[in-house]
């Protein structure tokens, strides 16, 4: 078995630790072997990167052990947003893609995560596949750089044209460029930097772009995650320039972070709701909706409001992406801000999203806060939060064993009605809210999370949860 696991989204490092041009060639080698094993011949793979640090090395030392197996590599001309690598997938024809990038982790981190042929994330089965594949260190074939570009075994290219392309079938932009308003761009010194701004610029609605050049240490937040603290510069950016909202990237642009008119954020399971009510209400849409089991109960009834189906899957759009696939979903996401649209790749995008929240502001005349309220006025209110705890792995075990045996009969003096340990330990409680308790598969974090109807008991379910927890 290989030391190299590839967890929610695939496997994340410490740069120079384990993280490292070896392990990435080895990875590389193991995702060979597994695109082979499917039985096709000729085919391609797409590879692209993130801004952190030498990104694009480990992107060209990727590329340079698939073309060892003589396989053609598709290598990005420069970082790229994570959606954009997935739609080049289906575009190039490829039979999958390998991505340099961890997403919102931290500095340090550098990650390696791997998609299919539709652009989507790889099913669990598929991700064990390539692990047992993984060889030790000794057994990597290699093809220089060089050598490999000259015998036309990777190719670089420029991805934009065929994602615009297919940006522009599925929403018409010309009504937000001329609606005259002022939106902050926060792209948190990632590859969604210049890409809204190109999009929506050059008429009256007015781009203010910040943190949009490479930095990977990532100034004024502690990581390039949308959302509080690290989000905090924008939203403040947002009252000093009074503008209509503030549209969110993280590092690699597959998740979307939002702020209101009064600067303040709009929280990943609201915006999930907004962006499903948005297809159904005013574009008309039908169709199925996916969630992971850590997103907003407000789909389920969205889902019974417009007749829809909603099905609930493990965390991780390893599970969304199939899951997408399988029902032609109409929207599919999860608690980290990540959304993914019919007509699109089954791949989280967060530049798609935002769009879609400035056009639903446009075509209802809505602010922000607004839609919020008209968001309620159909579901009710819905408050929600989230703790996240280091620990150790010895730590982790302990709070597994547990949490396996553990059923409070009531959270902060809410009845516990349920207990599903599908992918975590999730708790239902009387008022419909829920707590959910995971360790997360990417990071040493223990994660606690709540929605409820009940604002004045958001804390003290959380706290209720880490005791419930051990911790």
């Amino acid at each position: 078995m290989s030391d190299i696991k590839f967890g929610t989204d695939g496997w994340r490092g410490r740069i120079a630790d384990d993280y490292t041009f070896t392990n990435v060639r080895r990875c590389a080698q193991g995702f060979a072997r597994y695109m082979q094993s499917l039985g096709s011949s000729g085919f391609s793979v797409v590879i692209g990167h993130d801004k952190r640090f030498q990104s694009e090395d480990f992107a060209a030392t990727a590329a340079e052990v698939l073309a060892a197996h003589g396989i053609k590599v598709w290598l990005t001309n420069g970082a790229t947003p994570t959606p954009v690598i997935a739609f080049s997938v289906p575009a190039r024809g490829a039979l999958g893609a390998i991505n340099i990038t961890a997403s919102h982790n931290p500095p340090y981190d550098n990650g390696f995560k791997v998609r299919g042929s539709t652009g989507g994330a790889i099913d669990p089965a598929g991700l064990k596949q390539i692990e047992a594949l993984i060889p030790a260190a000794a057994d990597v074939k290699t093809l220089a750089y060089d050598k490999a570009l000259s015998q036309g075994l990777i190719e670089k290219f420029d991805p934009a044209p065929d994602y615009l392309a297919n940006l522009a079938r599925l929403i018409d932009v010309t009504p937000i460029r001329t609606a005259g308003l002022k939106i902050v761009v926060d792209t948190m010194w990632g590859n969604g930097a210049g890409w809204l701004t190109n999009i929506l610029g050059g008429d009256r609605t007015e781009i203010i772009e910040i943190h949009n050049t490479r930095n990977p240490i990532f100034p004024e937040m502690a990581r390039p995650e949308p959302i509080p603290p690290n989000v905090n510069v924008g939203l403040q950016k947002t009252l000093e320039v009074g503008a209509n909202c503030c549209c969110i990237t993280d590092g690699d642009a597959d998740r979307c972070g939002f702020g209101d008119e009064r600067g303040r954020f709009v929280d990943q399971l609201r915006v999930y709701a907004l962006l499903a009510l948005y297809l159904l209400e005013v574009r008309g849409e039908r169709g199925a909706i996916v969630k992971t089991l850590s997103t907003t109960s407000m789909l389920n009834q969205l889902g019974q409001l417009y007749h829809v189906p909603v099905y609930e899957t493990g965390v991780g759009f390893k599970y969304v992406a199939p899951k997408m696939t399988e029902t032609d979903a109409m929207i599919g996401g999860e608690e980290s801000g990540g959304y993914a649209f019919r007509g699109n790749v089954p791949e989280r995008d967060g530049i798609l999203a935002n769009l879609f929240l400035l056009d639903f502001m446009v075509k209802t005349g809505k602010s922000p806060s607004q839609l919020i309220d008209l968001l309620f006025s159909k579901v009710g209110p819905h408050y929600y939060d989230r703790i996240d705890t280091r620990c150790t792995p010895e730590e982790r075990d302990t709070v597994r064993i547990r949490l396996n045996t553990v059923m409070p009969p009531s959270v902060a003096g809410l009845r516990v009605t349920s207990k599903d340990a599908t992918d975590g330990y999730k708790f239902t409680l009387e008022d419909g809210g829920w707590l959910l308790i995971r360790l997360s598969g990417t990071e040493p974090i223990v994660r606690v999370y709540t929605e409820t109807t009940r604002e004045d008991l958001v804390q003290a379910i959380l706290q209720d949860g880490l005791k419930t927890a051990g911790l």
